[in-house]
C-alpha cells in the first residue's frame, strides 16, 4: 500500500493497573483511534474458533510462546481493515526487539508510521496499594477501593444496594510485584530503540485519570515537543 497518513499511531506502555486500558478507551472515544491489543485479538480468535484461534489455543496450552511472525501476520490483517485516517493504539505489542522490527515493517508497507511511544510511569509501592485495594459489586459490577473509594455504607453497594462483593484473585501484592518485574523485563529491550528515534514520552500514571488523559492529549497534539523526563 502506498501513500501516507496524518493519523498518529502510538504504542501505549504501562504495567497492569497503570490505567492503560482506561486511557486507550478514552482515545478511542475522543479521537476515533483503534486499539489493537494482541491479548484481546488472540482471546477473540480462540473464542471464535478460527484457524488462528485453534492454533493459538494449542500453543498457549502447551506453554509455548506465540511465534512473532504469526502474530505480526495477524496484526497485519487487522491493520488492513483500519482506514488510514484512523490512528492505531498498539497495546501489549511490541515487547521485544524482533517484534519492534516486525512492527516497523507492518506500518511501513501500509503507509503508516509510528508517532509516539507513551509510557505510563508508576510508583511500584503506590501501584500495589491501588490494585490490592480494588473490589467490585458482585451484582452490578460497580468498582470500589478500600482506601480511595469505599462504599458509603459499609458492606452495601452505593449503586444497587447489593451486599455481595468480589475481588480478583490475582489482585494481591505478590502477583502485582511479579507483574511489575515482568513488565520491566519486557519493556527494557524496546524503550532504548524508540528513545534513540526521539519517540518516547513519559506520563505520570499515578496522577488523576483526567490529568493523565490531558497529558496524553498534549503529546498527541504536539504540545510536548521534547521527551518528558521519567519520574
Amino acid at each position: 500500500m502506498t501513500g501516507g497518513t496524518d493519523a498518529t499511531n502510538i504504542i501505549l506502555l504501562g504495567p497492569p493497573g497503570a490505567g492503560k486500558g482506561t486511557q486507550a478507551s478514552r482515545l478511542v472515544e475522543s479521537r476515533g483511534m483503534v486499539q489493537l491489543s494482541t491479548g484481546d485479538i488472540l482471546r477473540a480468535a480462540v473464542k471464535a474458533g478460527t484457524e488462528v484461534g485453534k492454533l493459538a489455543d494449542e500453543i498457549m496450552k502447551a506453554g509455548k510462546l506465540f511465534p512473532d511472525e504469526l502474530m505480526a501476520e495477524i496484526l497485519g490483517e487487522h491493520l488492513d481493515g483500519i482506514p488510514l485516517d484512523k490512528g492505531v493504539i498498539f497495546d501489549g505489542y511490541p515487547r521485544t526487539e524482533k517484534q519492534a522490527e516486525l512492527l516497523d515493517s507492518l506500518l511501513g508497507t501500509r503507509g503508516r508510521k509510528l508517532g509516539y511511544v507513551i509510557e505510563l510511569v508508576v510508583d511500584e509501592d503506590a501501584l500495589v496499594d491501588r490494585i490490592t485495594g480494588r473490589f467490585t459489586c458482585a451484582q452490578c459490577g460497580e468498582g470500589y477501593h478500600d482506601r480511595y473509594k469505599p462504599t458509603k455504607l459499609t458492606g452495601v453497594c452505593d449503586k444497587c444496594g447489593s451486599t455481595e462483593f468480589k475481588r480478583r484473585p490475582d489482585d494481591n501484592e505478590e502477583t502485582v510485584r511479579t507483574r511489575m518485574a515482568e513488565y520491566r523485563a519486557k519493556t527494557a529491550p524496546i524503550l532504548p530503540i524508540y528513545a534513540a528515534r526521539g519517540l518516547v514520552r513519559h506520563v505520570d500514571g499515578m496522577a488523576e485519570m483526567d490529568v493523565v488523559t490531558a497529558a496524553i492529549a498534549a503529546i498527541l497534539d504536539g504540545a510536548t515537543a521534547e521527551p518528558a523526563k521519567q519520574a
